[in-house]
């Protein structure tokens, strides 16, 4: 059976990834800084884009009646009440550096899962994809769910260590060691081929 590879880009977004006025999670900006994760999937999707592989993009947005929401427990209550990551607002855009070109669809989420109450996974069926190479934050949440429901739907999974950050290190360091080896495989930028 022929591979196809998708990349996954989960979550590069201006509040989760950018110091500045639309910034909400100041620890895991700060790890994304000292990993020098932006730059790194700068390079990452980059080389995506050269090899002609398929490149979505995943963000946590809602819609303004937030009944999209799919995550309905307390911790996400916050996002409602603040009127906060807006699918139309700076906040919750993916960030510049990042920007998605022609061709490279968004997906917008209502919770950790990318793959929970999204087509995601019809278009990658769609696009015939077989694999896909993860990368985003944080580390523990999103990659770490998108790595489950990737492998438990059948596709092979490769997630880029240091395409990710947490809002700890030892978090990322965790779930790097014992987690994400458990549905797919974890290499790094380097060693990355498309």
């Amino acid at each position: 059976m022929t591979t196809k590879k998708a990349l996954l880009m989960l979550d590069y977004q201006v509040a989760l990834c950018e110091e500045g006025p639309h910034l909400r999670m100041p620890p895991l900006a700060a790890q994304v800084a000292e990993r020098g994760v932006l730059a790194t999937a700068g390079k990452v999707l980059a080389s995506a884009r050269a090899a002609g592989v398929f490149v979505a993009h995943v963000r946590l947005a809602f819609d303004p009646s937030y009944r999209l929401r799919t995550n309905r427990l307390p911790r996400f209550d916050p996002y409602e009440e603040q009127r906060a990551m807006l699918a139309d607002s700076p906040e919750a855009q993916i960030v510049r550096a990042l920007a998605p070109v022609a061709g490279e669809p968004v997906i917008d989420k209502g919770c950790v899962d990318p793959f929970v109450g999204t087509p995601l996974r019809d278009v990658l069926a769609a696009e015939g994809v077989t694999e896909v190479v993860l990368g985003g934050v944080a580390t523990n949440l999103v990659v770490e769910s998108a790595a489950r429901h990737a492998s438990d739907s059948g596709l092979q999974v490769i997630v880029v260590e240091d395409m990710c950050a947490s809002f700890r290190a030892d978090f990322h360091a965790f779930s790097v060691a014992n987690m994400l080896p458990l549905f797919g495989s974890v290499t790094s930028s380097a060693d990355l081929h498309f």
